[in-house]
């Protein structure tokens, strides 16, 4: 019976010991390399949605433009998480499309903290937010960097009166539900969303970060 119940004893402080070593090897990790790289990819997703939106706005006008915003940046957050691993997307504040870009309870709490810290002053364009989160899946570790209205975005999400007729006609048919307009130039218009699962992560203490 000793035998016995000192082989449970031994058997349950090596399974601890795993579970130890586990916590170290994620706590060992640098979440600020992780959010650096998070940070990369979303700066290389707005930019190269920018010159391709810029691009066709100059070639093309402002309906191409709307266009190439819509159908190509799922195809670069496509891109992009595959290449990575990670899934890579794009949230709004208020949607064109209620199939694309609604943000789930996290990231609607971080895009409420950007627009909080906004109002005290912070820079939008010099924000990010991460953290690891813990779901009914697993553990995650997220990243957001917020997007803000620049002047040209005011063509297709601006006020009535700044939005041209036949991109109003465009709109209403292509997105009889749109909700992002009224917007105004500086105000936070979304975020670049990115989530690594903690195994491939292998981040650092929990708790959010703010930059």
């Amino acid at each position: 019976m000793m035998t016995e119940n000192r082989c449970r004893v031994m058997s349950a402080l090596a399974g601890c010991v795993a579970v130890l070593m586990m916590a170290t090897s994620i706590a060992s990790a640098d979440q600020n390399e992780l959010a650096q790289g998070a940070s990369e990819v979303a700066t290389t997703f707005l930019e190269e949605l920018g010159e391709a939106m810029t691009r066709e706005m100059t070639e093309r006008g402002p309906v191409e433009a709307i266009i190439v915003c819509t159908k190509l940046a799922p195809d670069i957050a496509g891109r992009l998480s595959r290449e990575r691993g990670w899934r890579v997307t794009r949230v709004g504040t208020r949607v064109r499309n209620p199939l694309l870009g609604m943000p789930d309870v996290w990231e609607q709490r971080v895009l409420a903290e950007f627009t909080e810290r906004a109002a005290k002053g912070k820079t939008i364009a010099s924000m990010t937010h991460h953290e690891v989160v813990s779901e009914p899946d697993g553990q995650y570790f997220r990243f957001m960097k917020p997007i803000m209205v620049q002047s040209k975005c005011l063509l297709c999400h601006g006020s009535r009166d700044q939005i041209p007729e036949s991109i109003r006609l465009m709109l209403k048919q292509q997105y009889p539900f749109d909700r992002a307009i009224g917007y105004k130039t500086g105000e936070l218009r979304g975020a670049v969303s990115i989530k690594q699962p903690i195994e491939d992560a292998r981040v650092g203490p929990l708790g959010g970060r703010d930059q």
